[in-house]
């Protein structure tokens, strides 16, 4: 595998190639001939409009298959903004590119310096040189939004999509802060979704136990759930439409205020449960925390008339949810503009991969479902919560499966399993519940402590000690992937010096849900 950096290129191999953007990230890409412009709208793949000759996108992954262009083409920028609109790309962690060929073995990974106050960011290129095809590493940022980026290359943009807009009209991401700059310049790995340090040596053992990081950074995977507004574009167009207008339509007269809307109740679960009934999932039961917490939510978007995981008064909407006193094993969240009724909203949900995925989730027990009008357009704005509530067999079981994920990973590595230690569990819980209370994501607690203060203060006499973190991952199999897909993490998770391991988790914050492994030796 080839590490590039920016303007650095490499050949592809021939055939199909998988392209993944990990994180909370919306992935679009323009095809276009040696002139950097493309030839109609159809050119350019995005969430509306999710395939082009060669090149299909299914939630931040391309697949790209060079030999199947339309005639002409001889390049494909691959560009990615954030999945909440406006936020910009410096809050989120940054963005990795792998790029994988028809074997399924990845041929390049390209991580682009951070950015900063930029919404978009043209992260690579592919490109035919002679007979084959190369990929450049590119990194370049705009501060206009993916309609400015569209216009650019040529494609027709919706007038309803000014620049400098939000125009990416996508739910909020569930992960949690982005890079911090270090001390001394540069971004901190461990303020990143996936945070890995370890092993350290404990204090007394002769060393700096703060030289030999392994620190990892590493990509988030997709939330489970996401949300659009409920009309999109017309088939074949390529309009980037404003979130707050999912439904075209003329602008009344000035001294016209738009009509509210007169919707029936919004906390009808009997369409959602319909639906989960005829796939097989069990139904949900309304709780009234829970719908306490998705009204707060629903009035907060109205107010400021646009999606979003965070409102006005700076709480996300899995903090809403705590603070009304529920404690979750797992949650999910479906934010949308534009259904007028509970089964307009179910069949919104139906009609997209990822909302479908969760709105049928067997594993949820418990819902509260509501909407809130924007009376200054009348759009109607929702917010559905799906979770199952914490207990202490299900946290039992939670944490077990993500020592025995560990544990394959060993063993297929050829290493001896971790065996469990209560005094490093008892530290990486309270880390865990920690982060999420304080919303921090770090390492470091906001006192200073390390993880080998935690695991001391434990009763732990273990004189090595490693760390993984992360935040907004739904279950355990998630989790233990994403680790395993970051190099700082994996070798955490095999290094052989380890002998012992204690799992945290924790659900609340602004990321959702927040684990820790605790190495120890």
């Amino acid at each position: 595998m080839s590490e590039l950096v920016p303007g650095g290129n490499l050949p592809l191999p021939d055939g199909a190639l998988s392209l993944r953007v990990p994180g909370p990230f919306d992935v679009s890409a323009l095809v276009t001939g040696d002139g950097g412009r493309v030839r109609d709208d159809g050119d350019f793949v995005f969430y509306n409009q999710p395939s082009a000759p060669g090149v299909r996108l299914a939630g931040t992954s391309l697949a790209v298959d060079p030999r199947a262009l339309r005639p002409g083409a001889s390049r494909v920028t691959v560009v990615v903004s954030p999945a909440d609109p406006g936020t910009p790309l410096g809050r989120l962690p940054a963005p990795v590119l792998t790029v994988a060929g028809p074997d399924g073995r990845t041929a390049a990974r390209f991580a682009p310096p951070p950015p900063r106050q930029e919404t978009v960011l043209l992260l690579a290129e592919l490109y035919r040189r002679g007979a084959g095809w190369k990929l450049r590493a590119l990194g370049q940022g705009y501060a206009d939004g993916l309609a400015g980026v569209a216009r650019d290359f040529g494609v027709d943009v919706a007038e309803d999509s000014a620049p400098g807009a939000d125009h990416n009209p996508r739910t909020a991401p569930h992960g949690g802060t982005g890079p911090h700059p270090a001390p001394g310049g540069g971004t901190d790995p461990r303020a990143t979704p996936y945070g890995g340090t370890g092993p350290h040596p404990a204090p007394g053992g002769g060393t700096d136990p703060r030289a030999t990081p392994y620190g990892g950074t590493g990509p988030h995977p997709a939330p489970s759930a996401g949300a659009a507004p409920w009309a999109p574009a017309a088939p074949g167009t390529a309009s980037v439409p404003h979130p707050s207008s999912p439904h075209p339509s003329a602008p009344p007269p000035p001294s016209a205020p738009p009509a509210v809307p007169h919707l029936p109740p919004g906390d009808d679960l009997s369409p959602a449960n319909s639906a989960r009934a005829a796939a097989g999932a069990p139904p949900v039961s309304p709780d009234a925390r829970l719908a306490a917490a998705a009204r707060a939510h629903a009035a907060a978007m109205a107010s400021r008339g646009r999606l979003g995981a965070e409102g006005p008064d700076g709480l996300s909407v899995h903090q809403r949810v705590t603070a009304g006193g529920y404690a979750y094993l797992t949650v999910g969240e479906h934010l949308v503009s534009g259904p007028r009724t509970p089964a307009e909203f179910v069949e919104y949900c139906l009609s997209q991969e990822r909302p479908r995925r969760t709105l049928l989730d067997p594993a949820f027990t418990e819902a509260g479902l509501a909407h809130a009008v924007d009376r200054r357009s009348g759009d109607v704005y929702w917010t559905a919560l799906w979770a199952r509530p914490l207990t202490a067999d299900g946290l039992a079981r939670t944490v077990a499966e993500v020592v025995a994920l560990t544990n394959a990973e060993r063993a297929a590595a050829g290493l001896p399993p971790l065996a469990g230690d209560p005094l490093l569990a008892a530290a990486a819980q309270a880390h865990s519940a920690d982060m999420a209370a304080r919303a921090f994501y770090s390492h470091t607690s906001p006192e200073g402590g390390e993880p080998w203060h935690r695991a001391a203060a434990a009763g732990s006499a273990r004189r090595t000690i490693g760390e993984n973190i992360a935040c907004g991952q739904r279950s355990a199999a998630e989790v233990v992937r994403g680790w395993m897909d970051s190099p700082g993490h994996r070798a955490n998770i095999l290094a052989p010096a380890f002998t012992h391991m204690g799992v945290g988790f924790a659900g609340g914050g602004p990321a959702g849900t927040y684990w820790t492994q605790l190495f120890g030796a």
